[in-house]
């Protein structure tokens, strides 16, 4: 009885929110779609696209040698290259600047979505919210946009919603169907209901115990910083002058001869990889800095007030197994009222996100406490025999959300998501706020801003069905033609087409001959992924100058797995040495930055930290004495410790070989008094932690075993027991 009333109840209000949500939706479409005519008519208008890229160093150049610009971003993310994008086809002349790289910031953090935002539509409902309803709607109909513009970065994902309770299932199917009208024609599939068996069947590791069923909706993953780097490379080729590695000093102004008041008309910026400093003058100055915003403004007037509020959100990175390839995941409901995701993405699993305040800094640190948090939520709804290991965690990081707030509000989880454009008093623009997906529509709003203030000559925004970077040739069986063509081993092509389009080729012919006869072409960077080396020869031409742009950005080791990306490092900045000329010093400090960059903001911190010299052994009598024997087996000596001289004498009885570096690499791993030897008592305490699902994919854990086993194997069979026979 309580369960009919339940779903009456729910049918009636769904069917009132549907038809509410109908009409909205129906008359937003017909805007917008007469909107977008006229855009992609004008985009036909747009200047010509420049086949050949210009260099940092020509970029610089024009920074500082083509008079005054029309348009002088500030801000390499998303939002602000998006900006520059769309200022420069509409035949504007544009600048843009950006501190460190395109895309370092919250860009290159996000959990991965292209979205419209389903907790936003619900609250909409519940509120009665028609500002909700408008974020959730535009967000959709750039959600269309963004895969259509980027087909390679770019694709749909199911999104599976576990149900388990009965009264849930038309609660939440009634929600996912209104997410479905709002996005109208551009919507990506229809949602659907799956029963209990056939919900474990698409995603076997679910709990199963009180399974009622599930709910699959459709939205879009992408290649975040890899779409970043397409958005400002796009803009370099509409003639944009874009540099990384320029910081703003200060804001130039002049007075207005008519009102006499005081105008920014520029920026004193600095080349921080050379330290020149220069002025760039523009007729209009944008801050689209992100977390940054009320520090550029407060360099326009000190006493502004804040209406930036920062947010953490941290993501962990998972085996693949932890997830289906094709299959993602929404708690929409956490222990503490928060969401989180489980998608796949790059062959790994990504879980997140959290949300709460924080500081701004350029350098934001994903705890041990969120870590935590999360594994907690997926164990929740994974089944018993999957174990949720801390020790699997091979990377996490933290971005920092711009919401646009109230100084005064404290429940940042309460914030809207939306954008707003302002115009100080001397005519710097700022845009804040916002999310990925809609960075096209905030840039349009704040270019138009731009044009109606400063009475710039401009016709209307033209991105609207601009292709960016690599996706005007691209096909899905592009990657047959590398294969073909090069010589590649089908996963690298397959990455190289996912991940530079039809530029994938230019990678492709500057990839080095293998030796071997199967691939002809592409040294892997590590084994277990598909990037190489070619890809470092490349990233430099697309503006990479640190390794950490490489391991982060230009490919994406860095987020996959902290302990590959260390271990490709060197060969990435001897690559890097060659192409940009760095002397012995420089490697050095690149490679030292690199690891930094990875132990602090990479999670690998917080990976070592589970295994210390104070970690605690709670290990049986039983297996203590099994783990001493096979830590003898080693210790020939009876020295206490083992070395690198210990562990190539065993593998040389087996018939392994492994080099003296790899080697060093693996007992470092394990060496916590960093001593250049591995006591009993660390290895007790390894496998201790491996034990406790602390620590895993420990090699030199692996390797002690697999050499135990082979050394076994080779005993000699005693007479007695062979018979006694021939």
């Amino acid at each position: 009885m309580a369960f009919q009333k339940a779903v009456k109840g729910t049918a009636l209000i769904g069917g009132g929110a549907i038809a509410t949500v109908f009409g909205l939706s129906q008359f937003s479409q017909y805007r917008n779609k007469h909107g977008a005519l006229v855009q992609v008519q004008a985009a036909e208008g747009a200047p010509a696209r420049k086949d050949h890229l210009p260099t940092r160093e020509q970029q610089i150049q024009a920074l500082q040698s083509s008079g005054e610009f029309d348009v002088l971003v500030i801000g390499g993310g998303a939002t602000g290259c998006g900006c520059a994008l769309d200022a420069a086809t509409r035949g504007l002349k544009t600048a843009l600047l950006e501190r460190d790289d395109f895309s370092s910031g919250t860009s290159s953090r996000s959990t991965k979505l292209i979205h419209g935002g389903v907790r936003y539509l619900q609250k909409a409902i519940m509120k009665l919210d028609f500002e909700q309803y408008r974020m959730v709607k535009e967000a959709l109909e750039e959600r269309a946009h963004l895969l259509q513009s980027a087909p390679h970065l770019s694709a749909p994902l199911p999104i599976m919603l576990p149900i388990y309770k009965w009264w849930q299932l038309p609660y939440y199917w009634v929600g996912i169907k209104l997410y479905d009208l709002v996005a109208g024609s551009q919507c990506l599939k229809s949602s659907y209901v799956l029963t209990k068996s056939r919900a474990l069947e698409l995603f076997p590791m679910l709990r199963k115990d009180r399974l009622v069923g599930a709910i699959v909706y459709y939205d879009g993953q992408h290649n975040d910083a890899r779409m970043n780097l397409a958005i400002a490379l796009t803009a370099a080729r509409y003639g944009a002058a874009t540099a990384n590695y320029t910081e703003v000093r200060h804001l130039l102004k002049t007075t207005d001869t008519g009102s006499g008041r005081q105008r920014v008309c520029g920026v004193r910026c600095r080349d921080v990889l050379t330290g020149k400093e220069f002025d760039v003058r523009a007729k209009c100055v944008i801050n689209a800095t992100g977390p940054f915003t009320d520090s550029v403004r407060k360099m326009d007037d000190q006493k502004v007030p804040n209406i930036c509020q920062p947010s953490a959100g941290v993501h962990i990175v998972m085996p693949g197994y932890y997830s289906p390839d094709n299959m993602g995941l929404l708690d929409p409901a956490t222990s503490d009222g928060r969401v989180i995701f489980f998608l796949p993405w790059e062959k790994m699993t990504i879980a997140g996100t959290t949300d709460s305040p924080t500081d701004v800094t350029s350098h934001p640190i994903p705890t041990e406490e969120d870590i935590n948090f999360i594994l907690s939520e997926v164990r929740n709804y994974l089944g018993t025999d999957v174990e949720v290991r801390r020790g699997d965690v091979l990377a996490a990081w933290s971005g920092i959300r711009p919401l646009v707030t109230n100084p005064d509000s404290k429940d940042t989880q309460s914030l809207s998501r939306n954008h707003v454009v302002t115009v100080s008093d001397s005519g710097l623009i700022t845009i804040a706020g916002g999310k990925w997906t809609t960075y096209r529509a905030m840039a349009r709003d704040t270019i138009d801003a731009a044009i109606q203030e400063h009475n710039l000559k401009a016709g209307s925004c033209k991105t609207m069905g601009l292709q960016l970077e690599g996706a005007q040739d691209w096909s899905p069986t592009l990657y047959i033609r590398l294969v073909q063509d090069y010589g590649l081993e089908s996963e690298v092509a397959q990455h190289l087409a996912s991940t530079y389009g039809d530029k994938a080729f230019e990678v492709a012919k500057i990839a080095q001959v293998t030796g071997k006869r199967w691939p002809i072409v592409g040294k892997r960077l590590v084994s277990e992924f598909p990037y190489i080396e070619a890809e470092v020869v490349y990233g430099v031409k697309e503006y990479a100058r640190t390794a950490v742009d490489i391991i982060s950005r230009r490919t994406r080791l860095a987020f996959l797995n902290v302990q590959a990306a260390e271990e490709a490092l060197p060969r990435i900045v001897d690559i890097m040495g060659k192409e940009l000329n760095w002397c012995e010093q420089k490697k050095k400090e690149q490679l030292e930055n690199a690891k930094t960059f990875l132990y602090y903001e990479m999670g690998y911190k917080v990976k070592t930290d589970q295994l210390t010299d104070r970690s605690e052994i709670s290990l049986v009598p039983s297996d203590i004495e099994r783990y001493k024997k096979r830590f003898r087996m080693f210790d020939k000596d009876k020295k206490g410790f083992i070395t690198i001289l210990d562990v190539q004498r065993v593998l040389e009885s087996i018939s392994v070989q492994m080099d003296e570096n790899t080697l060093h690499e693996i007992l470092n791993e394990v060496d916590l008094n960093k001593n250049g030897q591995v006591e009993l008592n660390e290895f007790l305490q390894l496998m201790s932690a491996i034990q406790k699902g602390h620590v895993s994919g420990s090699r030199l854990a692996v390797l002690m075993k697999s050499a135990e086993e082979n050394l076994r194997r080779r005993e000699a069979i005693p007479v007695d027991r062979s018979g006694g026979g021939l």
